[in-house]
């Protein structure tokens, strides 16, 4: 732990460093004022003189806490103590995917898709404010025990990859996930957290990473030019069209990946909704026992699928010939015989279904002869699987819940439901839906709604006697628009908060503007003098409280350019006595001799 108090602004304590990177370190702590758990992430001490690195830490930091979203850790707060800069946010229990990774990979098919889903629904929400995560990574993400996805590392993304290309001695960072344009040194984008997301969806199928090198350059190199291996050669269980999302999201050129991640999260939602369809077997099928060796057997043959297919039998050995014996030729003729009724015999009784009535006594075990059935019909093709029913997307804007839930029921289709605050939309009915209306979409698809909480308005702090940069910050942070008046005060320090309007404990909400009176001191706002004639300046300057009139400097023709522009004893100028300018409306120092320039006569 770098040589700190464990208790920050008198407010967060650290209990236990969780996590070490190139930039931060990570401690559970408590937020003592909320008695809450908290994650703190402080910054190493090495950047403590870097003002730049500060006030992008600082912005970052405040941009990401205004993202709020179920697949996002929350950013609760960002401040300085002393030399320590820290960022406070939610903790979160569970491990990063990355351990999941080396401890199960190659994950199941359904829960790397699932995964990705979410980091991709976390991005969405992260791009919609304009914020763009840099880092998209399996150690930034956290899988909790109950399988929720949580996206963390807002706070620093930006700066560390804006250094990393340029400081001596700062660590690149992992350039196993970075994209193509970023490794070129290039701004990122959007779509750069779509190709890390790619890679680390890559990494989940497969348990491989798709570049490797002997140092970080050469495998950022690999990233702007080489082609990864597909990845069915390590995992042949992957299905083609999964394959294919992948590689498009791993796109060396962003146009070519996904137009958004929206875009990237449906896709693979589509994909899992499709894969539940087809291994649904078909109840008829079902009843048959399968044969062992078609249970070893590969699921898709050269043939085609034959899951859900009876199985077809293996040809029977060919009989053994019973010893030669050289006294038996009727003893052949009569057995010959006997075979020659005992099958008549069999395909008689065949014929009849006698065995199929058998055969269904024992859960359908049947005999299937070539280019027939069971019941010695020619077989039919197999049927394609059935279609899933398309319908039109509901219209759930506006709507109550009871309402959205309603129609998509009449559309057999699944509610899924988001929430967020609204000043516009009440509480209770629908913002927005993922999907618009009239998209045609298919039954039984998920089917994603925001629900409004109402405004987002809480009680509004006491800023007084606050120094101005440190309100300002924590206004932001509340969304608050800030205006701010400044006044003189014999009593407030100059940068401190003499009031604020409205008073606490109003209550407020994100856009709403909080003005902000700050001191400037023990001084005086020069009067508006310049301008008027030279009795009306004398007698502003003799009523202000603090200001002494040092003397009055006549300028003619020689001296006042556009002499002819200023009636005579008109004020055209004010300075303090050392000769320095002022203005009117200017805070000055109390007790401050003036000197008055006026046009001669």
């Amino acid at each position: 732990m770098q040589q700190m108090q464990n208790v920050l602004d008198g407010r967060y304590e650290l209990e236990q460093k969780i996590g070490e990177g190139g930039m931060a370190s990570v401690y559970r702590g408590r937020d003592l004022r909320l008695n809450r758990r908290v994650a703190v992430k402080v910054l190493h001490s090495r950047y403590a003189n870097d003002p730049d690195f500060h006030s992008r830490f600082r912005h970052e930091a405040m941009a990401a806490a205004i993202l709020t979203h179920p697949n996002v850790i929350g950013v609760y707060d960002a401040g300085q103590d002393g030399a320590v800069h820290y960022i406070v946010m939610e903790y979160v229990e569970g491990s990063d995917l990355k351990a999941l990774i080396r401890q199960q990979a190659p994950l199941p098919i359904d829960q790397a898709a699932a995964i990705a889903e979410a980091i991709a629904w976390g991005l969405d929400s992260a791009h919609r404010v304009g914020l763009i995560h840099r880092d998209i990574k399996p150690q930034n993400i956290i899988v909790t025990p109950d399988g929720q996805v949580r996206i963390s590392d807002f706070g620093i993304a930006k700066s560390h990859f804006s250094t990393a290309l340029t400081e001596t001695g700062v660590t690149f960072g992992t350039v196993d996930y970075i994209s193509p344009e970023q490794a070129q040194g290039k701004s990122a984008v959007p779509a750069s957290d779509i190709y890390s997301l790619g890679v680390t969806l890559y990494e989940m199928l497969t348990g491989q990473l798709p570049f490797s090198g002997d140092n970080a350059v050469a495998v950022a190199m690999q990233h702007v030019s080489a082609t990864p291996t597909s990845p069915r050669v390590y995992n042949p269980q992957i299905p083609p069209h999964l394959e294919q999302l992948v590689l498009r999201t791993m796109a060396k050129d962003p146009e070519q990946r996904w137009a958004s991640a929206q875009e990237l999260a449906q896709q693979l939602q589509s994909f899992r909704t499709q894969s539940r369809q087809e291994t649904v077997v078909n109840p008829a099928l079902a009843r048959r026992t399968p044969d062992p060796a078609a249970q070893r057997a590969p699921a898709n043959q050269a043939n085609g699928n034959t899951a859900g297919r009876a199985p077809v039998p293996p040809p029977r050995p060919a009989a053994g010939r019973a010893p030669t014996q050289q006294s038996s030729g009727c003893g052949v003729f009569l057995v010959g015989m006997l075979l020659l009724a005992g099958v008549l015999g069999l395909v008689f009784l065949f014929s009849t279904g006698v065995f199929n009535d058998i055969f269904d006594g024992f859960g359908g075990i049947g005999v299937v002869p070539p280019n027939g059935n069971a019941s010695g019909s020619p077989t039919p093709p197999e049927a394609s699987p059935t279609p899933v029913p398309l319908v039109a997307a509901p219209n759930l804007i506006n709507r109550t819940d009871r309402e959205a839930q309603l129609l998509l029921s009449q559309a057999q289709l699944t509610p899924v439901t988001t929430t967020a605050n609204s000043s516009i939309v009440p509480a209770g009915h629908v913002i927005e839906q993922l999907i618009p209306p009239g998209t045609q979409v298919a039954q039984g698809q998920p089917f994603t709604y925001t629900l409004s909480l109402g405004p987002n308005e809480f009680p509004l702090p006491d800023f007084s006697q606050r120094r101005l940069i440190r309100a300002q910050e924590d206004a932001a942070r509340l969304g608050l628009t800030i205006e701010v008046v400044e006044e003189p005060s014999r009593v407030v320090s100059e940068g401190f908060i003499i009031r604020q309007f409205p008073n606490p404990p109003a209550r407020v909400g994100p856009g709403d503007t909080l003005r902000l009176y700050v001191s400037v001191g023990d001084k005086v706002r020069f009067p508006d003098v310049i301008g008027l004639s030279r009795s009306e300046a004398e007698a502003l300057i003799a009523q202000a409280d603090g200001l002494t009139l040092s003397y009055v400097d006549e300028q003619g023709p020689d001296r006042l350019p556009n002499f002819e522009s200023y009636f005579p004893g008109q004020v055209v100028s004010a300075s303090f006595d050392n000769g320095e300018g002022i203005v009117n409306g200017q805070f000055v120092p109390r007790s401050s001799r003036i000197v008055l320039g006026v046009r001669a006569n």
